[in-house]
């Protein structure tokens, strides 16, 4: 099993990569495990901060390192939280706070298209001359209401119209298959492959 560090200390992205790499052969070990400190996302792009965050990881535990940056931008909002997602309303980051903010700052607004952003990097080594790089987009709807108890981040209030479910109302399984980061993943999972054949 080859030992893989996730540069986020997130409980809900690692229960996600954990799920997605295991019939891998991936053991994904959080960062925070290893005492690796969080490192600085500096950058208005998720690849770029990704990308920083999976260099910093491998470089302090000496393994390859997974980083996603991802999160949600609101059309009516331009593109608003963006990369500042996590930290919408403020430190410490708080689920809860960034909903309300984000409820609060569409309140009077009808359009409320948004999509879930993720980039994935993977580096075999902090200096990786060719890292892989991946970003995807999972469309939805901002509702007001909070609906369901699965999922994390915006989750309860990202309204799917084809499933007429929030993500947060969805199984496990089924969010993976359809969202940002699942989708991201595979096609990480399918350039690695596409890699090891050339």
């Amino acid at each position: 099993m080859q030992k893989l560090v996730l540069a986020s200390n997130n409980a809900g992205k690692l229960r996600e990569f954990q799920a997605l790499l295991a019939p891998l052969n991936f053991e994904v070990i959080p960062q925070g495990q290893l005492g690796i400190p969080s490192c600085e996302e500096p950058f208005h792009t998720f690849v770029e901060n990704a990308l920083a965050k999976a260099r910093h990881a491998s470089e302090a535990s000496g393994l390859p390192a997974l980083a996603d940056d991802s999160g949600i931008c609101v059309q009516a909002l331009d593109s608003k939280p963006g990369v500042y997602s996590a930290r919408y309303a403020g430190e410490p980051t708080n689920d809860a706070a960034n909903n309300q903010k984000l409820i609060a700052s569409l309140r009077e607004i009808s359009n409320r298209a948004a999509h879930y952003v993720c980039a994935l990097v993977l580096v075999n080594s902090a200096k990786d001359p060719e890292p892989l790089i991946v970003q995807t987009r999972w469309n939805g709807e901002i509702v007001d209401q909070a609906q369901g108890a699965n999922g994390f981040g915006y989750d309860p209030h990202f309204f799917l119209p084809e499933l007429q479910l929030t993500a947060a109302q969805l199984d496990p399984a089924q969010k993976n298959t359809v969202s940002h980061r699942g989708k991201a993943l595979r096609e990480l999972i399918a350039q690695l492959q596409k890699r090891s054949t050339e």
